[in-house]
């Protein structure tokens, strides 16, 4: 039997870690309890927040909530006149 182990985390030549692989995700499908069945989903911009944009992922047949997420915003540079 082969035991897996975790690779520490890579760092380059100068000691930095390595760039993210990815920004965000965003789901297509989710596993919605009304129809029984892993359906494509829409994604609806729920709120505004000082955080971030809250968005809901509905089904697209039956139209339940299914989940959410929040994107926070990058950080707004400071601005010096």
């Amino acid at each position: 039997m082969k035991k897996f182990v975790r690779a520490p985390m890579q760092r380059s030549a100068r000691g930095v870690p390595p760039r993210k692989q990815f920004e965000g995700l965003r789901a297509t499908e989710l596993y919605c309890p009304i129809c029984k069945a892993s359906m494509p989903v829409r994604e609806r911009l729920l709120l505004v927040l000082p955080e971030g944009d809250k968005y809901e992922y509905l089904c697209v047949r039956c139209g339940t909530s299914l989940g959410d997420k929040i994107v926070k915003e990058a950080p707004k540079p400071a601005l010096i006149i």
